[in-house]
């Protein structure tokens, strides 16, 4: 198998310090959670900015400021969310993208997401798609529901995306996909074997689906966007700690830990 890419989801745009009181929100406390993941084992930081009050935004200064201070602290991949929080335009969604990131998050479809709709029209898929290609990044697809791997395929088909694709599969997101076992292998299930994948379950379903992307031969995301506890009733210290269960636990399985230059080499990116 490949060796194993762990990213780390920092922040997200919903959890706030009331649910995770170590939640990093200011650019100097998520730079400094990227270096810990990165110690940890993790070789993509995964980011969602926040204003200094603490609410999201898709500002680009305020992503710039997040980049470069990661950048100065780890050789960790950049990769910036372009999904933002349910009420971003386009527009806004798309900023980071011109920081020209090797990675930016590309969401397949609109689905429920809790109480709200996460739009993603087509429209808007071949805005983001068309960008990223023109400026060169490489896009993570999100996946929230079956039917958005079908959507990633007709970009595929409309040169708007550059094969081998990357996929993250998010399941278990309230309204959408659930994080189950037939869920993830019905989703592999539907990608060539020269395609990579990522899979982040929500709440009680990362750990578990963690284990079965370790030893599918995928990739794993955790972290406070998706997960605030380390197990039931008991809050994560960090999100490093999240990371550091992720690296032992594949390491008892056999599988090796990718380094960042070994993440881009296994993604196809040229830093």
């Amino acid at each position: 198998m490949e060796k194993l890419i762990i990213t780390a989801a920092l922040t997200g745009a919903e959890v706030t310090r009331f649910q995770q009181p170590s939640l990093p929100i200011l650019p100097d406390e998520i730079a400094s959670d990227a270096y810990e993941c990165y110690l940890a084992g993790a070789s993509i930081v995964h980011i969602h900015a926040r204003d200094a009050a603490g609410e999201p935004t898709q500002d680009i200064e305020v992503y710039r400021d997040i980049k470069e201070r990661i950048e100065a602290a780890c050789p960790v991949i950049f990769q910036p969310s372009t999904g933002g929080a349910v009420w971003h335009t386009p527009e806004e969604r798309l900023q980071p993208v011109e920081l020209k990131p090797e990675m930016a998050t590309l969401s397949c479809g609109t689905c429920n997401f809790g109480g709200d709709v996460f739009m993603n029209s087509e429209a808007y898929m071949e805005q983001f798609a068309s960008r990223m290609l023109e400026l060169g990044v490489k896009p993570e697809l999100e996946v929230f529901e079956r039917g958005m791997i079908d959507n990633a395929k007709k970009l595929l088909k409309k040169g708007l995306l550059k094969a081998p694709l990357h996929f993250d599969f998010v399941l278990g997101v309230p309204g959408a996909c659930p994080g189950t076992p037939e869920d993830l292998l019905y989703m592999v299930r539907q990608l060539p074997p020269d395609w990579t994948w990522t899979v982040a379950g929500i709440g009680k379903d990362e750990l578990p689906l963690a284990v079965m992307a370790i030893m599918l031969g995928g990739h794993v995301r955790v972290g406070f966007e998706d997960n605030v506890y380390y197990k039931k009733g008991v809050l994560a210290e960090s999100n490093a700690q999240l990371v550091a269960r992720i690296v032992r636990i594949a390491e008892e399985l056999g599988r090796e830990i990718a380094t960042p230059d070994e993440a881009r080499e296994i993604l196809g990116l040229s830093k």
